[in-house]
């Protein structure tokens, strides 16, 4: 047996305890806790056969009474001698993707973002959010398959996009950038051709990871008239292997901004709660910006009523992405689009004016929240680094 020390503001004390899956050398993948910069075997530690699946959805499949459970039987143990066969050093382990992703829908739930996109595509226009904006969150489906782990590198993709005379060329794109945002893993799944109502979603979601959707601007501009993004968004997205669950976000839990006009019957809540969580955003190491999730206009819950709304089925490990999270002030702005304003607006990245990523660049999300008593929680890492395209 033995006794863990963690120190008191460790982001990742027994405020936290976020769950991943992890495999020590030469073993296969399991479910663990990161304790400070310790990982924890759940199988060992509470002698658990689910917890030794190579991925988190068995055990997200038990509901939500079976996460405060094993919450609470984690915490307690931890807070004793616990058997040193369930410890790992995080140096010396893999860490895997946390769930087996069976559906993606990525929003576009920022109002800020949102409206500075449509002013950098549509600047004549007097209303630069689109007709519907305020009153559904409008999303799209992505990839699931092309969801990849923290560390995992990034293929500049090709495709098609806008020649010189208008006319399509072919090619690696050249407007590689990222998208900072929240992803909201679904626990337990919902049956085809039925709706989960705002007021479930605290029995239905399970946590929270880091995700960087990275975006081929010009590729998606030249395809996603009039249906949406396809090759521009399907090629990778990152999240981080640390799943912060919500039971660990109460302190963080804030009103999302005024929603005017009001939502229809389906996606009204009297009291729409969004998460203060302050993400940071580096380029090559610099950091470049700080997006504030508190500020997104769509809740978790009214995402995930309007995906079922019309009776489509969730199953756990689903992903629902926030869309990117943008502030009002430059230096909050989730996405290089919009912090270089379409390349108009340079950055200086590594002293070199920088628009857009090239090959061998490396972006990095990170991204904290309240706790109790003043502490910081921390969410891991969305890490990616740029290849070159194929030839």
């Amino acid at each position: 047996m033995v006794s863990l020390t963690v120190p008191r503001d460790s982001p990742y004390g027994l405020a936290n305890l976020p769950y991943g899956v992890f495999s020590p050398a030469g073993a296969a993948p399991r479910v663990g806790v990161r304790y400070g910069d310790h990982v924890v075997d759940l199988a060992v530690l509470l002698d658990d056969p689910v917890l030794a699946a190579g991925s988190l959805n068995p055990f997200l499949a038990e509901g939500r009474d079976r996460w405060v459970a094993v919450r609470a039987a984690v915490t307690d143990q931890l807070a004793g001698d616990v058997p040193a066969e369930a410890v790992h050093a995080l140096a010396d382990v893999t860490l895997h993707l946390p769930v087996q992703v069976g559906d993606y829908v990525d929003f576009y739930a920022s109002e800020h973002h949102a409206r500075n996109l449509g002013r950098i595509f549509r600047p004549h226009e007097a209303d630069p959010l689109p007709t519907a904006w305020k009153h559904l969150p409008i999303g799209y489906h992505g990839r699931a398959g092309s969801v990849v782990v923290s560390g995992t590198d990034v293929r500049r993709p090709c495709g098609q996009r806008r020649g010189p005379e208008g006319s399509p060329v072919f090619g690696p794109t050249e407007r590689l950038d990222v998208e900072a945002e929240l992803g909201f893993l679904v626990g337990t799944g919902s049956a085809q051709g039925s709706r989960v109502d705002v007021t479930d979603a605290d029995r239905r979601l399970f946590g929270v990871v880091l995700l960087n959707d990275w975006s081929a601007r010009d590729i998606q501009a030249w395809e996603y008239v009039p249906l949406g993004p396809h090759l521009g968004k399907s090629f990778a997205s990152t999240i981080s292997p640390w799943v912060v669950p919500l039971l660990a976000l109460e302190e963080a839990r804030v009103p999302t901004p005024p929603q005017d006009p009001a939502p229809l019957p389906y996606l009204a809540m009297e009291e729409p709660w969004g998460l203060d969580i302050t993400m940071t955003v580096e380029w090559n190491g610099q950091e470049v910006s700080r997006p504030p999730y508190r500020t997104t206009y769509w809740s978790p819950a009214q995402m995930l009523a309007h995906l079922t709304v019309n009776g489509a089925p969730t199953r756990p490990g689903d992903l629902l992405g926030s869309g990117t999270v943008s502030g009002p002030e430059r230096e909050t702005r989730g996405a290089f689009i919009e912090l270089t304003w379409d390349g108009a607006e340079p950055l200086e990245v590594g002293g070199e004016a920088r628009t857009f990523l090239e090959d061998g660049d490396e972006v990095v999300i990170t991204a904290s929240a309240p706790g109790p008593h003043g502490s910081r929680l921390g969410f891991g890492e969305a890490r990616g680094r740029i290849l070159p395209a194929l030839p």
